[in-house]
Protein backbone atom coordinates (compact mmCIF):
# COMPACT_ATOMS: atom_id res chain seq x y z
CA UNK A 1 0.00 0.00 0.00
CA UNK A 2 1.42 3.37 -0.96
CA UNK A 3 2.42 5.73 1.84
CA UNK A 4 -0.07 8.43 0.77
CA UNK A 5 -2.92 5.91 0.68
CA UNK A 6 -2.05 4.68 4.18
CA UNK A 7 -1.90 8.26 5.40
CA UNK A 8 -5.34 9.03 4.00
CA UNK A 9 -6.83 5.87 5.52
CA UNK A 10 -5.40 6.74 8.94
CA UNK A 11 -6.75 10.28 8.65
CA UNK A 12 -10.17 8.96 7.64
CA UNK A 13 -10.25 6.55 10.58
CA UNK A 14 -9.24 9.25 13.05
CA UNK A 15 -11.83 11.58 11.55
CA UNK A 16 -14.50 8.93 12.05
CA UNK A 17 -13.53 8.51 15.71
CA UNK A 18 -13.57 12.25 16.28
CA UNK A 19 -16.92 12.60 14.49
CA UNK A 20 -18.46 9.84 16.60
CA UNK A 21 -17.10 11.42 19.78
CA UNK A 22 -18.52 14.83 18.94
CA UNK A 23 -21.74 13.95 17.11
CA UNK A 24 -23.33 11.30 19.33
CA UNK A 25 -25.67 12.63 22.05
CA UNK A 26 -24.07 12.57 25.49
CA UNK A 27 -26.25 9.82 26.91
CA UNK A 28 -25.33 7.48 24.06
CA UNK A 29 -21.68 8.53 24.02
CA UNK A 30 -21.20 7.74 27.68
CA UNK A 31 -22.03 4.11 26.94
CA UNK A 32 -19.41 4.12 24.21
CA UNK A 33 -16.51 5.24 26.41
CA UNK A 34 -14.96 1.82 27.11
CA UNK A 35 -14.72 0.66 30.71
CA UNK A 36 -11.41 -0.69 31.95
CA UNK A 37 -11.40 -3.74 34.20
CA UNK A 38 -8.37 -3.74 36.46
CA UNK A 39 -7.02 -5.91 39.27
CA UNK A 40 -5.75 -3.96 42.29
CA UNK A 41 -3.47 -5.63 44.85
CA UNK A 42 -0.85 -4.57 47.37
CA UNK A 43 2.27 -6.67 48.04
CA UNK A 44 3.64 -7.31 51.53
CA UNK A 45 6.32 -4.63 51.04
CA UNK A 46 3.67 -2.00 50.33
CA UNK A 47 3.98 -1.92 46.53
CA UNK A 48 0.60 -1.32 44.91
CA UNK A 49 0.04 -3.24 41.69
CA UNK A 50 -2.67 -2.66 39.07
CA UNK A 51 -3.14 -5.09 36.20
CA UNK A 52 -5.26 -4.81 33.06
CA UNK A 53 -5.44 -7.95 30.93
CA UNK A 54 -5.99 -6.91 27.30
CA UNK A 55 -5.42 -9.27 24.37
CA UNK A 56 -6.30 -6.78 21.62
CA UNK A 57 -2.63 -6.48 20.59
CA UNK A 58 0.46 -8.64 21.35
CA UNK A 59 2.15 -5.98 23.50
CA UNK A 60 2.54 -5.14 27.16
CA UNK A 61 3.11 -1.79 28.85
CA UNK A 62 4.41 -1.08 32.33
CA UNK A 63 4.36 2.21 34.22
CA UNK A 64 6.12 2.66 37.55
CA UNK A 65 4.78 5.80 39.20
CA UNK A 66 6.56 7.12 42.28
CA UNK A 67 4.82 9.31 44.82
CA UNK A 68 7.40 12.06 44.51
CA UNK A 69 7.59 15.25 42.49
CA UNK A 70 8.96 18.73 42.85
CA UNK A 71 6.38 19.32 45.64
CA UNK A 72 8.55 17.08 47.85
CA UNK A 73 11.70 19.18 47.44
CA UNK A 74 13.04 21.61 50.01
CA UNK A 75 14.59 25.07 49.62
CA UNK A 76 18.15 24.83 48.37
CA UNK A 77 17.60 21.41 46.82
CA UNK A 78 15.17 22.02 43.98
CA UNK A 79 15.24 19.93 40.82
CA UNK A 80 15.90 16.64 42.64
CA UNK A 81 12.80 14.83 41.36
CA UNK A 82 13.68 15.77 37.79
CA UNK A 83 17.35 14.93 38.37
CA UNK A 84 16.29 11.46 39.47
CA UNK A 85 14.27 10.99 36.32
CA UNK A 86 17.68 11.12 34.60
CA UNK A 87 19.62 9.20 37.26
CA UNK A 88 17.28 6.21 36.95
CA UNK A 89 18.69 5.46 33.51
CA UNK A 90 22.34 5.32 34.61
CA UNK A 91 22.34 1.64 35.56
CA UNK A 92 21.80 -0.58 38.58
CA UNK A 93 23.34 -3.68 40.15
CA UNK A 94 22.62 -5.94 37.17
CA UNK A 95 22.20 -3.34 34.40
CA UNK A 96 25.10 -1.29 33.09
CA UNK A 97 25.09 2.37 32.11
CA UNK A 98 22.94 2.80 29.02
CA UNK A 99 21.89 -0.88 28.93
CA UNK A 100 18.29 -0.07 29.90
CA UNK A 101 17.86 1.77 26.60
CA UNK A 102 19.68 -0.90 24.60
CA UNK A 103 17.66 -3.79 26.02
CA UNK A 104 14.33 -2.05 25.43
CA UNK A 105 15.10 -0.79 21.91
CA UNK A 106 16.78 -4.02 20.75
CA UNK A 107 13.67 -5.94 21.74
CA UNK A 108 11.35 -3.72 19.73
CA UNK A 109 10.19 -1.55 22.60
CA UNK A 110 9.90 2.12 23.54
CA UNK A 111 10.41 3.88 26.86
CA UNK A 112 10.62 7.20 28.66
CA UNK A 113 10.09 8.97 31.98
CA UNK A 114 8.47 12.24 33.07
CA UNK A 115 8.38 14.42 36.16
CA UNK A 116 5.70 16.81 37.42
CA UNK A 117 4.96 18.64 40.63
CA UNK A 118 3.06 15.64 42.02
CA UNK A 119 4.72 12.46 40.68
CA UNK A 120 7.53 10.87 38.70
CA UNK A 121 6.87 8.00 36.30
CA UNK A 122 8.86 5.59 34.13
CA UNK A 123 7.30 3.46 31.42
CA UNK A 124 7.99 0.94 28.66
CA UNK A 125 6.04 -0.80 25.92
CA UNK A 126 7.38 -4.12 24.64
CA UNK A 127 6.24 -7.18 22.71
CA UNK A 128 4.19 -9.45 24.95
CA UNK A 129 6.95 -12.06 25.19
CA UNK A 130 9.22 -9.49 26.92
CA UNK A 131 7.17 -9.08 30.10
CA UNK A 132 9.98 -10.51 32.22
CA UNK A 133 12.47 -8.05 30.76
CA UNK A 134 10.28 -5.05 31.61
CA UNK A 135 9.71 -6.23 35.18
CA UNK A 136 13.37 -7.09 35.71
CA UNK A 137 14.62 -3.70 34.53
CA UNK A 138 12.21 -1.69 36.66
CA UNK A 139 12.71 -3.85 39.76
CA UNK A 140 16.51 -3.82 39.50
CA UNK A 141 16.73 -0.05 39.51
CA UNK A 142 14.17 0.27 42.30
CA UNK A 143 16.28 -2.12 44.37
CA UNK A 144 19.82 -1.09 43.49
CA UNK A 145 20.22 2.13 41.50
CA UNK A 146 23.86 2.93 40.65
CA UNK A 147 24.56 6.05 42.70
CA UNK A 148 28.06 7.47 42.28
CA UNK A 149 29.77 10.84 42.00
CA UNK A 150 30.45 10.12 38.33
CA UNK A 151 26.79 9.42 37.54
CA UNK A 152 25.63 12.40 39.58
CA UNK A 153 28.00 14.82 37.83
CA UNK A 154 27.06 13.42 34.43
CA UNK A 155 23.32 13.78 34.94
CA UNK A 156 23.62 17.10 36.75
CA UNK A 157 25.24 18.48 33.60
CA UNK A 158 22.55 16.86 31.44
CA UNK A 159 19.76 18.50 33.45
CA UNK A 160 21.51 21.87 33.42
CA UNK A 161 21.89 21.64 29.65
CA UNK A 162 18.20 20.79 29.38
CA UNK A 163 17.38 23.90 31.38
CA UNK A 164 19.53 26.02 29.06
CA UNK A 165 17.84 24.49 26.02
CA UNK A 166 14.23 24.53 27.23
CA UNK A 167 14.28 27.47 29.63
CA UNK A 168 17.13 29.95 29.62
CA UNK A 169 17.45 30.26 25.85
CA UNK A 170 13.78 30.30 24.91
CA UNK A 171 11.45 33.32 24.79
CA UNK A 172 8.94 33.85 27.61
CA UNK A 173 10.42 31.10 29.81
CA UNK A 174 11.29 33.37 32.69
CA UNK A 175 7.68 34.49 32.59
CA UNK A 176 6.38 30.92 32.81
CA UNK A 177 8.63 30.26 35.78
CA UNK A 178 7.65 33.52 37.45
CA UNK A 179 3.88 32.95 37.22
CA UNK A 180 4.01 30.05 39.71
CA UNK A 181 6.65 31.74 41.84
CA UNK A 182 4.46 34.82 42.21
CA UNK A 183 1.13 33.00 42.51
CA UNK A 184 2.12 30.62 45.31
CA UNK A 185 3.34 31.31 48.82
CA UNK A 186 3.74 27.60 49.63
CA UNK A 187 7.17 26.38 48.50
CA UNK A 188 5.78 23.01 47.37
CA UNK A 189 4.29 24.55 44.22
CA UNK A 190 6.16 27.84 44.14
CA UNK A 191 9.37 26.58 42.54
CA UNK A 192 9.88 25.04 39.11
CA UNK A 193 10.06 21.32 38.35
CA UNK A 194 13.35 21.69 36.49
CA UNK A 195 15.09 23.36 39.45
CA UNK A 196 17.70 26.10 39.61
CA UNK A 197 21.29 25.93 38.40
CA UNK A 198 22.56 26.81 41.87
CA UNK A 199 20.60 24.05 43.60
CA UNK A 200 21.71 21.46 41.05
CA UNK A 201 25.33 22.51 41.57
CA UNK A 202 24.89 22.19 45.34
CA UNK A 203 23.53 18.61 45.25
CA UNK A 204 25.82 16.07 46.92
CA UNK A 205 25.99 12.30 46.57
CA UNK A 206 24.71 11.96 50.13
CA UNK A 207 21.71 14.14 49.25
CA UNK A 208 20.98 11.90 46.28
CA UNK A 209 21.29 8.68 48.28
CA UNK A 210 18.92 9.95 50.93
CA UNK A 211 16.39 11.11 48.35
CA UNK A 212 16.48 7.66 46.73
CA UNK A 213 16.09 5.84 50.05
CA UNK A 214 13.08 7.91 51.10
CA UNK A 215 11.10 8.16 47.89
CA UNK A 216 12.17 5.30 45.60
CA UNK A 217 10.82 2.55 47.82
CA UNK A 218 8.13 -0.01 46.93
CA UNK A 219 5.73 1.37 49.52
CA UNK A 220 5.99 4.76 47.79
CA UNK A 221 5.32 3.46 44.27
CA UNK A 222 2.66 2.03 42.01
CA UNK A 223 3.37 -0.56 39.30
CA UNK A 224 0.65 -0.65 36.65
CA UNK A 225 0.64 -3.03 33.71
CA UNK A 226 -1.70 -3.37 30.74
CA UNK A 227 -1.55 -5.70 27.80
CA UNK A 228 -1.40 -9.21 26.47
CA UNK A 229 -0.72 -11.35 29.54
CA UNK A 230 -2.48 -13.81 31.83
CA UNK A 231 -3.56 -11.99 34.98
CA UNK A 232 -2.49 -14.61 37.52
CA UNK A 233 0.78 -15.34 35.77
CA UNK A 234 1.62 -11.64 35.54
CA UNK A 235 0.93 -11.08 39.23
CA UNK A 236 3.25 -13.95 40.16
CA UNK A 237 5.98 -12.41 38.01
CA UNK A 238 5.50 -9.03 39.68
CA UNK A 239 5.87 -10.70 43.08
CA UNK A 240 8.98 -12.53 41.86
CA UNK A 241 10.77 -9.38 40.74
CA UNK A 242 9.47 -6.76 43.19
CA UNK A 243 8.37 -8.72 46.24
CA UNK A 244 11.84 -8.97 47.81
CA UNK A 245 12.58 -5.22 47.70
CA UNK A 246 12.43 -3.94 51.29
CA UNK A 247 10.01 -1.18 52.22
CA UNK A 248 11.13 2.05 53.88
CA UNK A 249 9.55 4.27 56.53
CA UNK A 250 6.66 6.26 55.10
CA UNK A 251 7.93 9.23 53.11
CA UNK A 252 7.15 12.62 54.67
CA UNK A 253 4.33 14.44 52.93
CA UNK A 254 4.70 18.19 52.33
CA UNK A 255 2.11 20.69 53.40
CA UNK A 256 0.39 21.84 50.22
CA UNK A 257 -2.25 24.22 51.56
CA UNK A 258 -2.09 27.78 50.27
CA UNK A 259 -2.92 30.74 52.53
CA UNK A 260 -5.75 32.97 51.41
CA UNK A 261 -4.78 35.79 49.07
CA UNK A 262 -6.14 39.29 49.51
CA UNK A 263 -5.27 41.04 46.29
CA UNK A 264 -3.92 40.76 42.78
CA UNK A 265 -0.21 40.07 42.32
CA UNK A 266 1.49 41.54 39.28
CA UNK A 267 4.91 41.98 37.74
CA UNK A 268 6.48 42.93 34.41
CA UNK A 269 9.42 41.07 32.86
CA UNK A 270 11.63 42.46 30.11
CA UNK A 271 12.73 39.57 27.91
CA UNK A 272 15.36 40.08 25.18
CA UNK A 273 14.29 36.84 23.46
CA UNK A 274 10.65 37.87 23.12
CA UNK A 275 9.56 39.49 19.86
CA UNK A 276 6.07 40.47 21.09
CA UNK A 277 4.55 41.22 24.47
CA UNK A 278 2.67 38.46 26.31
CA UNK A 279 0.06 38.29 29.06
CA UNK A 280 0.07 35.45 31.57
CA UNK A 281 -2.72 35.21 34.14
CA UNK A 282 -3.23 32.60 36.82
CA UNK A 283 -6.24 32.31 39.16
CA UNK A 284 -6.18 30.12 42.25
CA UNK A 285 -8.74 27.31 41.98
CA UNK A 286 -9.46 24.12 44.00
CA UNK A 287 -7.32 21.01 43.66
CA UNK A 288 -7.90 18.43 40.97
CA UNK A 289 -10.65 15.80 41.17
CA UNK A 290 -13.16 18.18 42.76
CA UNK A 291 -16.48 19.37 41.36
CA UNK A 292 -15.23 22.94 41.07
CA UNK A 293 -12.06 21.88 39.25
CA UNK A 294 -14.07 19.82 36.76
CA UNK A 295 -16.38 22.78 36.15
CA UNK A 296 -13.46 25.10 35.50
CA UNK A 297 -11.82 22.47 33.25
CA UNK A 298 -14.95 22.49 31.09
CA UNK A 299 -14.79 26.29 31.08
CA UNK A 300 -11.19 26.24 29.84
CA UNK A 301 -12.47 24.32 26.81
CA UNK A 302 -15.26 26.84 26.24
CA UNK A 303 -12.85 29.77 26.43
CA UNK A 304 -9.78 28.41 24.71
CA UNK A 305 -10.24 25.16 22.79
CA UNK A 306 -10.21 25.56 19.02
CA UNK A 307 -11.32 28.24 16.60
CA UNK A 308 -14.92 28.17 17.80
CA UNK A 309 -13.86 29.04 21.37
CA UNK A 310 -14.83 32.37 22.89
CA UNK A 311 -11.30 33.72 23.08
CA UNK A 312 -10.51 32.88 19.47
CA UNK A 313 -13.81 34.19 18.11
CA UNK A 314 -13.82 37.43 20.08
CA UNK A 315 -10.21 38.28 20.84
CA UNK A 316 -8.49 36.90 17.74
CA UNK A 317 -11.14 37.04 15.00
CA UNK A 318 -13.68 39.75 15.83
CA UNK A 319 -11.73 42.34 17.84
CA UNK A 320 -8.35 41.38 16.33
CA UNK A 321 -6.57 42.10 19.59
CA UNK A 322 -4.67 38.82 19.96
CA UNK A 323 -2.49 36.66 17.73
CA UNK A 324 -3.04 33.61 19.90
CA UNK A 325 -4.54 32.59 23.23
CA UNK A 326 -4.62 29.51 25.43
CA UNK A 327 -6.44 28.46 28.60
CA UNK A 328 -5.64 25.62 31.01
CA UNK A 329 -7.24 24.59 34.29
CA UNK A 330 -4.51 22.82 36.24
CA UNK A 331 -5.36 19.72 38.32
CA UNK A 332 -2.69 19.32 40.97
CA UNK A 333 -3.06 17.34 44.18
CA UNK A 334 -3.17 20.62 46.04
CA UNK A 335 -4.33 24.15 45.20
CA UNK A 336 -4.31 24.54 41.43
CA UNK A 337 -4.23 27.37 38.93
CA UNK A 338 -6.41 28.46 36.01
CA UNK A 339 -3.94 29.76 33.42
CA UNK A 340 -4.66 32.23 30.62
CA UNK A 341 -2.04 33.18 28.02
CA UNK A 342 -2.47 35.75 25.27
CA UNK A 343 -0.13 37.41 22.78
CA UNK A 344 -1.35 40.75 21.38
CA UNK A 345 -1.21 41.54 17.69
CA UNK A 346 1.61 43.92 16.71
CA UNK A 347 0.66 47.45 17.66
CA UNK A 348 -2.07 46.42 20.15
CA UNK A 349 -1.37 47.71 23.67
CA UNK A 350 -1.13 44.97 26.28
CA UNK A 351 -3.61 46.88 28.41
CA UNK A 352 -6.29 46.65 25.70
CA UNK A 353 -5.93 42.89 25.40
CA UNK A 354 -5.93 42.37 29.16
CA UNK A 355 -9.08 44.47 29.49
CA UNK A 356 -10.80 42.39 26.80
CA UNK A 357 -9.85 39.13 28.58
CA UNK A 358 -11.33 40.38 31.84
CA UNK A 359 -14.50 41.42 30.02
CA UNK A 360 -14.89 37.89 28.64
CA UNK A 361 -14.50 36.44 32.13
CA UNK A 362 -17.04 38.93 33.48
CA UNK A 363 -19.46 37.86 30.75
CA UNK A 364 -19.24 34.25 31.95
CA UNK A 365 -19.75 35.33 35.55
CA UNK A 366 -22.78 37.46 34.72
CA UNK A 367 -24.51 35.40 32.03
CA UNK A 368 -22.87 31.97 32.07
CA UNK A 369 -22.27 29.90 28.95
CA UNK A 370 -24.75 28.59 26.41
CA UNK A 371 -26.09 25.05 26.25
CA UNK A 372 -24.39 24.66 22.87
CA UNK A 373 -21.03 25.64 24.35
CA UNK A 374 -21.47 23.14 27.16
CA UNK A 375 -22.35 20.34 24.75
CA UNK A 376 -19.38 21.15 22.51
CA UNK A 377 -16.94 21.23 25.43
CA UNK A 378 -18.22 17.93 26.81
CA UNK A 379 -18.00 16.40 23.34
CA UNK A 380 -14.36 17.47 23.12
CA UNK A 381 -13.71 15.90 26.52
CA UNK A 382 -15.54 12.76 25.43
CA UNK A 383 -13.29 12.56 22.35
CA UNK A 384 -10.17 12.87 24.53
CA UNK A 385 -11.51 10.17 26.86
CA UNK A 386 -11.96 7.75 23.95
CA UNK A 387 -8.63 8.53 22.30
CA UNK A 388 -6.88 8.45 25.68
CA UNK A 389 -7.59 4.74 26.00
CA UNK A 390 -6.25 3.86 22.58
CA UNK A 391 -3.13 2.03 23.84
CA UNK A 392 -1.94 -0.20 26.65
CA UNK A 393 0.64 2.43 27.57
CA UNK A 394 -1.99 5.15 28.01
CA UNK A 395 -3.99 2.81 30.23
CA UNK A 396 -1.01 1.86 32.40
CA UNK A 397 0.14 5.45 32.81
CA UNK A 398 -3.32 6.74 33.68
CA UNK A 399 -3.85 4.10 36.35
CA UNK A 400 -0.56 4.97 38.04
CA UNK A 401 -1.27 8.68 37.81
CA UNK A 402 -4.75 8.40 39.32
CA UNK A 403 -3.52 6.27 42.21
CA UNK A 404 -0.57 8.48 43.14
CA UNK A 405 -2.39 11.79 42.73
CA UNK A 406 -5.88 10.94 44.00
CA UNK A 407 -5.76 7.37 45.37
CA UNK A 408 -8.50 6.43 42.91
CA UNK A 409 -7.59 4.10 40.02
CA UNK A 410 -11.27 3.88 39.08
CA UNK A 411 -11.00 7.43 37.74
CA UNK A 412 -10.06 5.69 34.52
CA UNK A 413 -13.75 4.68 34.36
CA UNK A 414 -15.46 7.60 36.10
CA UNK A 415 -13.50 10.61 34.86
CA UNK A 416 -15.75 11.29 31.90
CA UNK A 417 -18.85 10.89 34.09
CA UNK A 418 -17.53 13.65 36.33
CA UNK A 419 -17.07 15.97 33.35
CA UNK A 420 -20.47 15.00 31.91
CA UNK A 421 -22.11 15.91 35.24
CA UNK A 422 -20.91 19.54 35.00
CA UNK A 423 -23.78 21.99 34.47
CA UNK A 424 -23.93 25.53 33.15
CA UNK A 425 -24.85 26.77 36.63
CA UNK A 426 -21.84 25.00 38.16
CA UNK A 427 -19.52 26.68 35.67
CA UNK A 428 -21.00 30.10 36.30
CA UNK A 429 -20.79 29.69 40.08
CA UNK A 430 -17.18 28.48 39.92
CA UNK A 431 -16.23 31.43 37.71
CA UNK A 432 -17.88 33.83 40.16
CA UNK A 433 -16.14 32.29 43.15
CA UNK A 434 -12.62 31.75 41.85
CA UNK A 435 -11.92 33.89 38.76
CA UNK A 436 -11.79 37.06 40.81
CA UNK A 437 -9.23 39.78 41.39
CA UNK A 438 -7.89 38.64 44.76
CA UNK A 439 -7.11 35.20 43.30
CA UNK A 440 -5.34 36.62 40.26
CA UNK A 441 -1.64 36.76 39.39
CA UNK A 442 -0.49 38.60 36.24
CA UNK A 443 2.90 38.47 34.54
CA UNK A 444 3.37 40.86 31.62
CA UNK A 445 6.31 40.21 29.31
CA UNK A 446 7.74 43.03 27.25
CA UNK A 447 10.44 42.63 24.60
CA UNK A 448 13.81 44.04 25.69
CA UNK A 449 17.20 44.75 24.17
CA UNK A 450 19.40 41.69 23.69
CA UNK A 451 21.76 42.88 26.42
CA UNK A 452 19.05 42.28 29.07
CA UNK A 453 18.31 39.12 31.08
CA UNK A 454 17.30 35.95 29.22
CA UNK A 455 13.97 34.16 29.34
CA UNK A 456 12.90 30.56 28.71
CA UNK A 457 10.14 28.03 28.07
CA UNK A 458 7.82 26.43 30.56
CA UNK A 459 8.61 22.84 31.63
CA UNK A 460 5.97 20.22 30.77
CA UNK A 461 3.26 19.58 33.38
CA UNK A 462 1.45 16.41 34.38
CA UNK A 463 -2.36 16.24 33.38
CA UNK A 464 -5.08 14.35 34.70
Amino acid sequence: MRRETRRRLRAALLGSIVWLATAIPLSAAEARVPKTEFHDVRLDNGLRVLLVEDHSAPVISIAVTYNVGSRNERPGRTGFAHLFEHMMFKGSENVGTGEHFVLIFNNGGSMNGTTSEDRTNYFETLPANQLDLALFLEADRMRSLALSDENLDNQRKAVQEERRLRVDNQPYGKSYLEIDNLAYDNFAYKHSVIGSMEDLDAATLEDVREFFRIYYAPNNAVVSLAGDFDLDECLEKVKKYFGGIPSQPAAPQPRITEPEHYGERRTTIHDPLARLPQILMAYHIPRGNTEENYALSVLDSVLGSGRSSRFYQRLVKEKQLARRTSVQADNRRGPSLFYIMATPRPGVPVEDLEKAILEELAEVQQNGITEQELEKAQAQIRRRAILGLRSSLATARRLGEYVVKFDDPNLINTLFDKYAAVTRDAIQEAAKQYLIEKNRTVVITQPAQRSGPAGGARPERGNL
